[in-house]
This record gives C-alpha cells, sequence and structure tokens, in this order.
C-alpha cells in the first residue's frame, strides 16, 4: 500500500479479508461455470462478478493512490449493492437460485461477511482519503 494510513493493522486485515474472497469467489464461479453451468447459470455468472468485484477492490486498496482508491471505492459501492439487490432477490425468489451464490440471502452461507465488506472498504477508503487530505489537501479524493 502507497500510503502510510492504508499500511496499518486494520488495512491489512481488510485487503486480506477482500484477497481471500476475491480468491475463493473468483475460483467457485469457474469451477461452477466450467463444470455444472446448466444448473444455475444466473447463480454462477453472480459469483463470477462477485469475484471480480472482489479482484478490484482488493487492487485498489493494495495500491492505495488517489485513483486506486477511487476504485476500490466504486468496487465496494457495487458491492454493496449487488450483496443487498441479489441478497434480497434470493430471499424473496428462491427458486431462482437453485445455488447459491456469495451474495445470496446477503451472504448468509459466509457468516454474512459479504454484506460488511462493502461498508467496511467504503469507510477504509473514506479514512484514508480524508488521512491525505488533511496531510495535502491538494491529494483530496
Amino acid at each position: 500500500m502507497s500510503d502510510s494510513a492504508g499500511r496499518s493493522g486494520p488495512g491489512r486485515v481488510l485487503v486480506a479479508v477482500y484477497a481471500i474472497f476475491a480468491v475463493g469467489a473468483t475460483s467457485r464461479a469457474a469451477v461452477q461455470i466450467f463444470t455444472r453451468f446448466e444448473e444455475a447459470p444466473l447463480a454462477y455468472v453472480l459469483s463470477a462478478l462477485a469475484g471480480v468485484v472482489y479482484i478490484v477492490a482488493t487492487v485498489g486498496l493494495i495500491r492505495g493512490g488517489r485513483t486506486s482508491l477511487r476504485v476500490a471505492g466504486v468496487s465496494c459501492a457495487v458491492e454493496l449493492v449487488g450483496v443487498l439487490v441479489v441478497g434480497a432477490f434470493s430471499v424473496f425468489d428462491p427458486a431462482a437460485f437453485p445455488d447459491d451464490t456469495v451474495w445470496s440471502r446477503f451472504g448468509s452461507g459466509y457468516l454474512f461477511i459479504p454484506l460488511v465488506l462493502p461498508v467496511l472498504g467504503l469507510l477504509w477508503v473514506r479514512r484514508v482519503s480524508r488521512a491525505r487530505v488533511s496531510r495535502d489537501p491538494d491529494e483530496a479524493v
């Protein structure tokens, strides 16, 4: 992480959790898409999308520059919308999801971490951005 605020303990933990979800969601989706896509195409495509969002957020948080933090923030916002929409849809129309996605039932299969993670990511991006602005007002994100 290029910013000292992003190198602290909470930032490292956040990046580690995002990286775990990036690898987990992407690899799970790849296996599902290549081995049994016809069983639940919507769920598997959404899991792949979640994996890509996690990858983008992870890279943005690691890089930590102004543009990277913006990308990470947008990724976290997309992730939050995704988990809320897919979570609600999977609760109200479970037949549409014969197999789970990372975001099904608001991430209940993953201890609701997918619901909390984008909120923490957005808060972290805001914190790092504010710390940067307080040091150098020309560095506003």
